[in-house]
């Protein structure tokens, strides 16, 4: 299912293809790890205001208006990149399949040296996203994160990985984690969650 951040307009859907629509293709910033290699922009004079994305075989199509500037269609392409992977990732990833990708990322990124004997979700972390307990080999991952991207989930997991070599947050620890491309995407990430949840709730619209 298309992920569409506004409503369409009239008679408009994905699979429609309109005469005057441009295609071009776009670096993936998810490309690496990922089963998605590749980015293409349509761009469209029809399309007035909305932007959607979907999955078609091993590429992502991103429709968006034709009179978006480079810099909004950076954003947008990043932005649903992000909707596609948090709603894929709620389909996959209980505890079995979260400590084979936890023994994955530790392969790739601590040469095989962060062993945990346990990698689980709890429900009773609030207030961090992941927690590890280096003398019992056990890694905990909060259930806030399913349903947020792949890469971001990853990054957590890495994070406790590397507390089960690193105890604290030294210069050794943040060492070890700059092997991931996406750290710093990730973190950044986290900390808008963590904003949003801050602000005052607007109140609800008045219906009719």
């Amino acid at each position: 299912m298309p992920a569409d951040p506004s409503p369409r307009g009239a008679g408009e859907t994905p699979l429609r293809r309109a005469a005057d629509t441009t295609r071009r293709a776009v670096p993936n910033p998810e490309a690496r790890g990922s089963g998605t290699s590749a980015v293409e922009v349509r761009r469209s004079s029809r399309r007035r205001r909305t932007v959607s994305a979907y999955r078609e075989g091993d590429r992502t199509v991103v429709l968006i208006p034709a009179r978006m500037s480079e810099a909004e269609e950076q954003r947008w392409v990043t932005v649903m990149l992000d909707r596609l992977a948090a709603q894929e990732s709620k389909r996959m990833l209980g505890d079995s399949e979260l400590a084979e990708r936890a023994e994955r990322l530790a392969g790739q990124f601590l040469d095989g040296r962060a062993r945990p004997a346990t990698v689980r979700w709890v429900t009773n972390q609030n207030t961090r996203w992941g927690s590890c307990t280096p003398a019992e080999g056990s890694i905990r991952l909060s259930h806030r994160l399913q349903g947020m991207p792949e890469y971001v989930i990853d990054y957590v997991l890495l994070h406790e990985l590397a507390h089960l070599l690193v105890p604290g947050h030294g210069p050794q620890f943040w060492r070890l984690l700059e092997a991931y491309p996406r750290t710093e995407r990730a973190r950044g990430y986290l900390e808008g969650v963590v904003a949003a949840d801050r602000l005052p709730q607007l109140p609800a619209a008045r219906t009719e």
